[in-house]
């Protein structure tokens, strides 16, 4: 007799889930729950309950003395008198539900034990500095050479028109405070041109530091100062 018959919990949907039904009792609960949605949505509730304790973990098994004195406390509740089918299920679901009490607190411990987790490092791309801008005003005839400085890369970036004769070449320089010129190197087609900036000389790039444009012979400078016109000339702003 069903639980709910006698006027107390029906427990076979939790005997049910909990796999503790044998034989007929089994087949009729199987039977019930295709033929009553609510009994079957009351054994998917225990299924649920349950499986929140056992989720991801491997089974342990109890000791074997546990069960056994389980039994003989729930004797001891009842006087030692057998109790009605209803009472040995209702003993059998308390040994179940204790048992999974004491692998609820095994895995605690073991999450207690865990070590914490090592947390993961994901690089974020940071801004580097903003380029120097330098509008070198022509001296003579022409329009201006613009130019930027990129400290990350350390390179230099020309654009514009330099009137170069025949035979010689435009020199790029830097000129810090008041410090001797300082070669950045030839620019071979100032309509387009990047130049990678000497390490030794990456520290005089600065705001205010004057970039000059001078008409040098073929290959540069061979003395390693202007010795021809300076064609443009402007200061880094940033």
């Amino acid at each position: 007799m069903e639980g709910a018959d006698m006027g107390g919990p029906d427990m076979t949907a939790a005997e049910l889930a909990l796999g503790l039904l044998e034989g007929d009792a089994r087949d009729a609960a199987l039977r019930r729950l295709v033929r009553d949605p609510a009994f079957a949505a009351d054994v998917e509730q225990w299924r649920d309950w349950l499986a929140a304790l056992f989720a991801d973990w491997p089974a342990v098994a109890p000791p074997a003395a546990v069960a056994t004195r389980i039994e003989a406390s729930l004797n001891r509740m009842h006087g030692g008198v057998a109790a009605n089918d209803n009472g040995s299920r209702w003993r059998m679901l308390a040994v179940a539900t204790s048992i999974a009490a004491c692998l609820l607190l095994v895995v605690t411990a073991m999450l207690a034990m865990r070590p914490a987790p090592v947390p993961v490092r994901v690089p974020v791309a940071v801004a580097g500095p903003a380029p120097l801008i330098a509008a070198m005003a022509p001296t003579g005839k022409g329009t201006p050479v613009a130019a930027a400085y990129d400290a990350t890369s350390g390179t230099v970036r020309i654009a514009g028109a330099v009137d170069v004769p025949a035979g010689r070449s435009a020199e790029l320089w830097a000129i810090h405070g008041t410090n001797a010129p300082r070669s950045l190197g030839v620019v071979a087609d100032a309509t387009s041109a990047v130049l990678n900036v000497p390490a030794s000389l990456r520290g005089a790039m600065a705001a205010d530091t004057v970039l000059a444009i001078s008409i040098e012979p073929a290959g540069g400078s061979p003395t390693g100062a202007p010795t021809g016109p300076v064609v443009a000339a402007g200061k880094l702003l940033g």
